[in-house]
Formats: C-alpha cells, sequence, structure tokens
C-alpha cells in the first residue's frame, strides 16, 4: 500500500497535520491516502468540542480512549485526518471543524467542495 501523491488542496505540498496523537490512514501524521483508505481520511481537522459531540452522536465515538487499540481519545485542540463524508456531514449540519488546508490531501475535493472547505479554513478568518 503506497500513498497517493502527497499535494494538499491548494495544489501545494502536504504538510504534516498532527503527531500527537499521531493521526492519518497510515499512521505517519499526514492525511495521506491510498485506493484501500475507503473512509478518505483526508482532511486535517481542528477538534472542538461541539464536533467530538456530534461526532459520537453519530456513531464514531473519537473522544472515548480505546488502550487496545493505543488510542488515547481525542480532545479540543486535537489535529486529526477526519473522513472526508464525515466532515461534510459536520459542515452541513453547523458544526464542521476548522480544517488545515495545507494539511488537507487533494483528494478530499472529490468529496468535499473547496468553497466549504475553505469556509472553515483556519488561515483568513
Amino acid at each position: 500500500m503506497n500513498p497517493d501523491e502527497s499535494v494538499n488542496v491548494l495544489g501545494g505540498p502536504l504538510v504534516i497535520c498532527g503527531t500527537d496523537p499521531v493521526t492519518g490512514f497510515f499512521r505517519d501524521g499526514m492525511c495521506n491516502t491510498c485506493d484501500a483508505d475507503q473512509g478518505s481520511h483526508t482532511v486535517c481537522a481542528v477538534m472542538t468540542a461541539e464536533f467530538l459531540a456530534y461526532s459520537k452522536y453519530v456513531g464514531n465515538d473519537l473522544s472515548t480512549p480505546r488502550p487496545e487499540f493505543g488510542f488515547a481519545g481525542l480532545k479540543p485542540g486535537d489535529p486529526w485526518c477526519l473522513c472526508a463524508g464525515r466532515f461534510l456531514q459536520a459542515a452541513d449540519e453547523g458544526c464542521g471543524p476548522d480544517v488545515h488546508l495545507e494539511a488537507t490531501h487533494q483528494r478530499a475535493l472529490e468529496i468535499v467542495p473547496l468553497e466549504i472547505l475553505q469556509k472553515h479554513a483556519l488561515t483568513g478568518r
């Protein structure tokens, strides 16, 4: 399994999303992806209490520690490579988290329009 080319949604090089905790489909700190990544873990988002509560409500509990998987649970402020579809769903519901565009993989654009990502961008707000 080799990652796709590491290009962000702005057309530049993909930068690290987060290493504490380590995120990404490949657990390399980046939102790299490949065809095996069926969830498209490509959106580098900064967790908020509102988003974490929403995600838990819709069935993806990201905040509860799961030591059996080496997962400490996320807290507000943690960067995380979200599934593009989950991000879009949260954005549509009004609780989409902030997005680090330079760390969001270009394949996110197959699911989320750039305008929506830009609306949630950390920079330029």
